[in-house]
This record gives C-alpha cells, structure tokens and sequence, in this order.
C-alpha cells in the first residue's frame, strides 16, 4: 500500500502504537526480562524441574487471579485456541452442542461441533454487532460461546444454562481473558490463548476446567472414540498436573505470560485489569458517540467490548487508506476484521495498552478521517 502520512499534518508522539486485536502488544518490561537471562530456560527441557517449575508458577498464578472454586484445574497444551475447538469436538461435546454464532469466531467453533461423530449443533445466529443467548434444551450436553467476539466487539455474559445437571458450559476466552472480570463458576471450561491481554506470543492454549469437564474428558478418553494424542485433553491434563505438556511448549511464550499474570496481579489481579480496558475503551467509544465521520458499530451499550472496539467509518473515509496512513504513522494494525465485511476500524484496548497512547491515537483519527474524505484517496498494492 503505497500511502505515507502526509507532511502537511500534524504528528502527535506516541509510546507503543499497538492497537493490534489478534497478536497484541507485549510490554517492554517484559521483553528486556526475557532477554536479561536467556541461558535460563530457552533452550532447555520442557520436562526438566527449572520448566516446570514455570508452568506450575502460571497454573498457580491463574487459580488466584481468576478466582477458581476449588477443584478447577488450570490445564495448558499446544496449539492455540483454534487447536482447542477440535479438542472440544473430540474431548468434550458428548452428543450434540448449542452454539452461539454472533461472529466469526463463533462460527467457526460452531463448524468444528458439527463433526461427524456427534449430532449437528444447535446453532443460534444473530447479526454482526448483536447477541444472541443461549436456550437450554433437551439433547444438549455442551453449551459453547465466545465471552468476547474479537470480530466485531460484542462480549457476552458467561453464565450457566438452566438448571440442568448433565450440561457443561465452555467459553472462549480468547481475546476477554485477563482484562474482562467473571465468575468462574459460571462455566466448565473457560479457554484462552495468551497473546492478547496476557501479552504473550502464541502456540499455547490454556484451559480453565471444572470437575464436571474433567470427568467429561476422562469418560470419553476411555470410550473407545478415536482421539488424535493432540487433541486428546484428558492427556493434556494429565500432563498438566505433572506441570508439563505432551510436546515441547515454547519457553519463550511462558515466560512472557507469567511475567504478565505476575504484572497484572501486582497491580490488583482482574478487577484493576478489568478497570483499565474498560476505560480505555470508554474513552474511545465517547470520542466516536461525538465524531461526524465514526460510530461504535456495537450499538447497545450494554454489549459493547472492553477489550477491542469495532469502529464504523464514514464510507466517505476508506478504512484500507486510514489503516494504512495510521500505520505509516507508527500506529499498527486497526484494520477492520475482514470477514464482517464493514467500513471498519478495530483497535485493541488490552490491558498492556498505555491510557496516553489511546489520546494519541484519536488525535490521529480526528485528523486522518477528514484527510482522507477531503483527498479520495485509495490504497494500491504492488507485486
């Protein structure tokens, strides 16, 4: 794309211009204390007691920080959260799941309950930008969501269905996890990966299990379904209690994460986190209630995410020049999600996110948005 911030607008500094939703900012702090001994752990046995010694710190440091009745287990294995959706299909849905699609990502889980061991999913659709809530039903033993919809910015309550002692209740966590307050016992499963407000690197997924998931998992282990070891979770937990994974982890992604947690649970654990991306947020909602040229796209209040907001643009404005002069500005990655198919900005609110650095930002925009109606101008690509 060949756009650079023109000369003739002001520049306003910033301190970290990443705004991404997907892999997000990882701070400073804990890059130089991952490089400041590297002889440490990179490099060595994830079955090794210094390795371990790490995993069970971040097992630890999760209970506490989220709170977790006892006899929840903090499980990890390898993939990301898109690994955990086939773990779910073989490891967790016994028959048939209800899942709620109100985004891309819950489509997608919703695709991977739809295998063709178990019964097709009872899928409950809303529009982009809205929610639908779950019904309990006859039949259905996994109710399954996302708790934020990184696509589009709508989170959604992580509460039980019904009163139904059979069912379990599984939450992608992914992009609310450690920046959103809930509680704990309101699910059986709530899974993560920690590139987003735990300011990790991927390749690892967490999972948050209640008694009632696990004893899910160890029946279906042993009867007789056909479970790839990969996406086997009853061997990730028994690994997992050995503070291990069934392959090598990368080092580098848990020692970025439990730096985090530790980051997070020194300035007040969830509640502090929670505070600071709604805030963040906040300010940018307000700012796009009082635009001419922008809008939440999330239009209930009420559903509006803490942790990445979803922006509609004037159509006047392209979002794909506005990306990318932002980008040339040293502002990165508020591309719109492409499979919601809008005018759109997204910007990442995560805890890691500095609160001046939000001012700055819609400084730029105020400028920017103008800019672009006023020029007409659109993005090429080359090559």
């Amino acid at each position: 794309m060949n756009l650079t911030y023109p000369s003739t607008l002001p520049r306003y500094p910033l301190r970290d211009g990443r705004f991404g939703s997907g892999p997000a900012k990882i701070r400073p702090t804990q890059l130089q204390d991952l490089v400041a001994d590297p002889l440490r752990l990179l490099g060595t046995s994830h079955r090794q007691p210094p390795v371990r010694r790490l995993v069970g710190r971040i097992q630890e440091q999760l209970h506490e920080l989220f709170d977790a009745p006892e006899g929840y287990e903090v499980v990890l294995g390898n993939g990301g959260s898109t690994a955990f959706w086939d773990i779910a299909a073989f490891s967790l849905v016994d028959t048939r799941a209800q899942c709620l699609d109100f985004g891309v990502f819950g489509s997608r889980f919703a695709r991977a309950a739809a295998a063709p061991w178990l019964t097709p999913p009872d899928v409950r659709t809303a529009p982009h930008g809205e929610l639908v809530l779950t019904e309990e039903l006859e039949g259905i033993d996994t109710y399954a969501w996302p708790h934020n919809e990184t696509s589009t910015g709508v989170l959604a309550p992580v509460r039980r269905v019904g009163a139904t002692e059979t069912a379990i209740t599984l939450i992608d966590g992914t992009s609310a996890a450690g920046g959103t307050e809930f509680d704990a016992r309101n699910a059986d499963v709530y899974y993560f990966a920690p590139q987003k407000n735990f300011g990790s690197d991927a390749g690892i997924w967490i999972a948050l299990l209640s008694p009632a998931a696990i004893d899910r998992a160890s029946r279906i282990a042993t009867s007789g379904r056909y479970i790839p070891d990969f996406l086997n979770l009853y061997l990730a937990i028994e690994q997992s209690r050995k503070q291990q994974t069934l392959n090598t982890p990368a080092l580098a992604t848990l020692m970025l994460l439990e730096n985090q947690i530790s980051w997070i649970l020194e300035h007040g654990g969830l509640a502090w986190a929670a505070g600071r991306t709604r805030s963040l947020s906040t300010e940018i909602y307000d700012w796009a209630e009082r635009s001419r040229y922008a809008a939440p796209f999330v239009t209930n209040p009420a559903l509006r995410s803490p942790t990445n907001v979803t922006l509609e643009i004037d159509p006047r404005a392209d979002t794909r020049t506005l990306a990318a002069l932002l980008r040339s500005a040293g502002i990165f990655d508020t591309d719109g999600y492409v499979g919601v198919g809008r005018n759109q900005l997204r910007i990442g609110t995560y805890v890691s996110i500095d609160p001046a650095d939000v001012g700055q930002l819609l400084q730029y925009l105020d400028v920017l948005i103008p800019h672009a109606i006023q020029s007409g101008e659109r993005p090429t690509t080359e090559g």
